[in-house]
């Protein structure tokens, strides 16, 4: 099994109505480009944050906002924005500082954006019970955030992942469940009260441990992994679609083996295409380096696995993939390998389709451990509207703090 920094918590990434047509122009403008160049946009200082092991998002202004796990003003966490600036720098600005307290610690997962720029995240410590809690930020006039904790959980519940948001307002995640796992809801009121629903409740057999997050597919069902569990132990996808009444229906897609050649402990986040085709990554496989797969839809009905790359058994190009995936315009695949790759310090990746069904993988970038460009990017990345890359490393950079990076053709 791959074992990484902070593994019990993985960010999870969702699209509001707003930034769900930003990320239409970014597909329209991304392009498949080989060589790359990488810049660190910001080493964090632990004062200003530390490991920060989540994804990144874009308000419509083309900043960017995400977390750090560590670090602050009370060692706790943050949240906090990069705003670019004149002459290609960026300025980054603390929004949060979490005070290990009522209102949590150890921001996990990625953020997402309302269409009033608000922002909501998980917390994986902290709250009235110390078992995390989910919470939302919201910009003040003057410049100044506001967080207010809309749910927190119980003792066994923590939250594993971070949030989706559909059309109607209401948020949904996954938590710990005592080790086995459970898909919520949170429902807006009036008054700005918010109502915990739990959806279904896994019981090993089905999967369990979902720590891998959430897609809203576009049919409006929920889409999932879970790391162990299932008919054979290694992982599932699952599918939960609603019924009338409010309940929801689980299915499990695809049961993972290890048998060699299939993934296994799948813990990144899906995304689907047009045709409603579903992609993952798992961070084992007989080889130990993990795999990039797809799940096709049947007429029928049932999905079919395809394993679209296998990373190498001696990590060369890169092992463990934990973040999701991202498409570009024209079809092509970028993710990150939390390790290995030509200098140890894991990789950024584009998988191209051939045409025949075959995948041809490219390094856009390989991390070296103890340098500035940091190392251990385990979050997913993002695209601008000109086709740049941007994401995170846990550790690394000019205070070993961590940092966020660009890739650009």
């Amino acid at each position: 099994m791959y074992c990484q920094k902070h593994s019990s918590q993985k960010h999870s990434t969702a699209n509001t109505t707003i930034l769900a047509i930003f990320a239409v122009t970014l597909l329209v403008w991304a392009t498949h480009a080989p060589a790359q160049e990488e810049k660190v946009l910001h080493s964090f200082n632990s004062s200003d944050g530390a490991s920060p092991d989540a994804g990144l998002v874009f308000d419509s202004a083309g900043n960017l906002y995400g977390t750090t796990y560590s670090g602050g003003s009370h060692g706790s966490g943050t949240v906090f924005e990069l705003a670019p600036a004149a002459g290609g720098k960026w300025k980054e600005k603390v929004l949060y500082s979490f005070s290990h307290s009522s209102d949590g610690f150890g921001p996990a997962a990625t953020l997402i954006m309302d269409g009033a720029g608000n922002l909501y995240g998980t917390a994986a410590g902290g709250g009235a019970h110390s078992a995390g809690l989910v919470f939302e930020l919201t910009p003040e006039t003057g410049g100044g955030w506001t967080e207010t904790v809309l749910h927190t959980f119980s003792l066994g519940t923590a939250p594993l992942s971070g949030l989706v948001r559909d059309a109607a307002g209401n948020l949904y995640g996954t938590g710990g469940a005592g080790g086995i796992g459970l898909v919520f809801e949170l429902l807006p009121s009036s008054g700005g009260s918010w109502t915990a629903k739990v959806l279904y409740k896994f019981n090993t057999t089905d999967g369990f441990f979902p720590q891998g997050g959430l897609l809203l597919g576009a049919s409006g069902n929920l889409y999932g992994t879970t790391e162990y569990g299932g008919t054979d132990g290694y992982g599932t996808v699952y599918e939960l679609k609603p019924e009338t009444g409010g309940r929801w229906a689980e299915k499990v897609l695809y049961n993972f083996g290890n048998n060699g050649t299939d993934g296994y402990y799948p813990t990144a986040n899906l995304i689907e295409d047009g045709m409603g085709n579903l992609y993952g990554m798992t961070t084992g496989t007989g080889e130990f380096g993990g795999t990039v797969f797809e799940l096709t839809r049947g007429q029928d009905g049932s999905w079919t696995e395809s394993v679209l790359h296998s990373f190498v058994d001696n990590g060369s190009d890169g092992y463990g993939p934990t973040g999701p995936l991202v498409f570009d315009g024209s079809g092509n695949l970028y993710g990150t390998t939390g390790l290995g790759g030509a200098n140890s310090g894991g990789t950024v990746f584009e998988l191209s389709p051939n045409g025949d069904g075959t995948w041809t993988e490219t390094i856009l970038h390989n991390f070296r451990i103890n340098a500035s460009d940091g190392h251990y990017p385990y979050s997913g990345l993002v695209f601008d509207t000109r086709g740049n890359l941007y994401g995170t490393t846990a550790e690394g950079g000019a205070d070993d703090a961590g940092t966020v990076f660009e890739v650009r053709p």
